[in-house]
């Protein structure tokens, strides 16, 4: 994730054009669909819990309700006009504001976030809320080449309209994005049975399968879709069978991880943890304006090489460990003092 930022930001540009880049810019692009499916799985795990407490609205409600409230206003922070505001000092009237409305990683995931939450609440039945969910996924990844054809901002507010598509500025609209964080919460899904009934094994070889045929499905359709899906961002369903196999894959690696090493404790769970904590305040060490009114981005100008480009990955990670790390620690020691008292 951070190097994703890095590299594309800081690099001199000219090296975008190289073959080197275009394979790493591909990698580099199962980033946010990753962090999207793991969004669903992650919430598919705690849907069920104090259901009955949710649903009375009372405090696992607003607790649940919050953090979804504040993955989505982190989002729109980021994109705050800071420097016009505060260094220019210009009137709100004349402030160009759809940068600010554009839909990004965050936004969208506290949109799919939105739409489980609600349907949990709703539909009290498991079969019915297992078949919404797959079928909303469905319809996120498969309606993607229509919505993209219309023009939202002819009839609504640019604020909402920036969710479907990217006829604004939104880097992640909710078509086709959502699509992942859906099919998280399907693989979720049958994880948690299979765990339950015993047959944990069986469902990740069942994923291997999955994922080898997802893979083998997009690189023998024809071409014309292969250099549309392969590489670049267009909502087919090419774009997403080719991403969500990768996905999976990740998925089968990171469990076999968990087999072998079980890391109760480690850099790795404490950075997951505390993912959206890293992820909002990396890209605020990037893009920031940090000292003399610049930020890093500004600041380097897209002046450096890959070594460069790499140490600064490193440096950048190392000190989001590190927070990552403290904040976990401070947390745990507030826990155990209230529980103390």
């Amino acid at each position: 994730m951070i190097e994703v930022h890095v590299f594309n930001s800081l690099i001199i540009p000219s090296m975008k054009s190289q073959q080197w880049f275009s394979i790493l810019n591909f990698i580099n692009g199962l980033v946010a669909p990753s962090f999207l499916f793991i969004s669903g799985f992650a919430f598919a795990i705690s849907a069920n819990n104090k259901l009955d407490e949710l649903r009375t609205f009372g405090k696992a409600f607003r607790k649940k309700t919050g953090r979804i409230l504040m993955i989505l206003i982190l989002g729109y922070l980021l994109h705050f006009p800071v420097k016009s505001v505060f260094v220019e000092q210009l009137k709100w009237s004349s402030i160009n504001w759809l940068p600010f409305f554009r839909v990004d990683i965050l936004q969208c995931i506290a949109a799919g976030l939105f739409l489980l939450f609600a349907a949990r609440l709703i539909i009290r039945k498991d079969k019915f809320y297992d078949i919404f969910v797959l079928v909303t996924g469905l319809v996120f990844i498969f309606l993607s080449p229509f919505i993209y054809s219309i023009n939202f901002t002819e009839y609504v507010h640019p604020f909402f309209a920036y969710y479907f598509n990217n006829k604004g500025l939104s880097l992640f609209p909710v078509f086709p994005w959502l699509g992942f964080l859906f099919m998280g919460a399907v693989a979720c899904k049958y994880f948690l049975e299979a765990r339950l009934n015993g047959n944990e094994k069986k469902y990740i070889y069942s994923l291997i399968g999955i994922s080898i045929l997802f893979l083998l499905t997009g690189y023998f359709l024809p071409l014309k879709y292969i250099s549309e899906s392969f590489i670049d961002i267009y909502p087919d369903p090419v774009f997403f069978i080719l991403r969500l196999g990768f996905i999976l894959l990740l998925l089968v690696i990171c469990w076999y991880y968990e087999l072998i090493r079980k890391p109760v404790k480690s850099f790795v769970t404490d950075v997951g943890k505390e993912s959206l904590l890293v992820y909002w305040l990396h890209l605020i060490v990037i893009y920031g304006v940090l000292w003399n009114n610049k930020s890093l981005y500004s600041f380097v100008n897209q002046r450096f090489g890959i070594l460069e480009c790499a140490l600064m990955t490193f440096a950048i990670a190392f000190l989001m460990v590190m927070v990552a790390r403290l904040w976990s620690e401070i947390k745990l020691r507030r826990k155990l003092k209230a529980g103390n008292n």
